[in-house]
């Protein structure tokens, strides 16, 4: 079994739906736009590193999304979520694999329909998104 494994610090960020115009021309907004482009960037740095091209087998993704925990919560809450016994309800779970499945397609694999199973965890933690990609 092959694994590639990166991360990319800061708040995950779950994948925005897509706006219109006036005129019903549809747009993706800036902030799923600059995400997508910061984690093709690391998934692409990782590649080059190893020293590989997108792969074009079936494959497994797994994504980890850290939330930070936020200040409004009470010591007790606090103490709960370090423990993970909370869960982060900011960003939809599904939100956040769709923007980092759509950010890597054509750089870690060629097309995203080659993933045949996907798992997503949110938790409380150093704010960061980690992936992990495994093949045969």
């Amino acid at each position: 079994m092959k694994r590639i494994d990166f991360w990319l610090q800061g708040e995950p960020v779950g994948k925005g739906r897509p706006r219109f115009t006036r005129q019903g021309r549809a747009y993706t907004p800036k902030k799923t736009r600059d995400y997508e482009f910061k984690l093709a960037a690391k998934a692409s740095d990782k590649m080059v590193e190893l020293g590989l091209d997108p792969i074009n087998v079936p494959c497994r993704v797994s994504v980890m999304a850290q939330f930070g925990i936020p200040k409004s919560y009470s010591k007790k809450r606090r103490a709960a979520a370090v423990l993970g016994e909370t869960i982060p309800t900011r960003v939809d779970a599904d939100n956040v694999l769709k923007i980092v499945t759509d950010a890597c397609n054509g750089v870690l694999y060629e097309d995203d329909r080659l993933i045949y199973k996907m798992t997503v965890q949110k938790r409380f933690g150093d704010p960061m998104v980690i992936v992990t990609l495994e093949w045969d």
